[in-house]
């Protein structure tokens, strides 16, 4: 049993070494920012996985890329820019905010407000429905004497043309 596993065993562990290639580098503070850039940017061909979690060759690229351009004295915002004209927006896992991605950014919000905005009419609208079904109950105690005695007034009237033999 326990040789049957002992190839899967080295399989997988051989390919787990074989995924990331390790850069070298002399200062600490490059280190970091490897780990930071690999870890921020996106690798193309896989979907939603890190260049420094992934094991396709673009990815392996790209970290060769990143170490290089470190190398060379460049800047974190140059290098995203670098990757972003090499590989497009998708390369950011959090999207720059400009003219092309204003939508991606603003339409939660937007449709918050405008979810917000149907709730208060279904609220306003089954309150103005309910204040109507209420009819006479809805009245305080002298618009009620007030409605009463407009009523009565004016069944008296009905009655009285009836009774002359006149149509209501």
């Amino acid at each position: 049993m326990l040789i049957c596993l002992l190839p899967i065993v080295v399989l997988s562990g051989a390919a787990a070494l074989a995924a990331i290639e390790v850069q070298d580098f002399d200062d600490p503070a490059l280190i970091q920012r490897y780990e930071d850039l690999t870890s921020r940017l996106r690798c193309p061909k896989c979907q939603n996985e890190s260049i420094g979690a992934s094991n396709s060759p673009i990815a392996a690229d790209m970290r060769a890329r990143v170490a290089a351009l470190l190398r060379d004295g460049q800047s974190d915002r140059q290098i995203e820019n670098a990757m972003v004209s090499r590989f497009g927006d998708y390369a950011l896992y959090d999207p720059r905010l400009d003219t092309r991605t204003w939508l991606l950014w603003g339409l939660p919000f937007g449709l918050v407000v405008i979810g917000a905005c149907v709730v208060a009419a279904f609220v306003l609208r089954r309150r103005r429905l309910e204040d109507r079904e209420s009819g006479i109950d809805g009245l305080d105690e002298h618009e009620r004497r007030r409605l009463e005695a407009l009523t009565s007034r004016h069944d008296a009237g009905s009655q009285a043309r009836r009774n002359d033999g006149e149509a209501p």
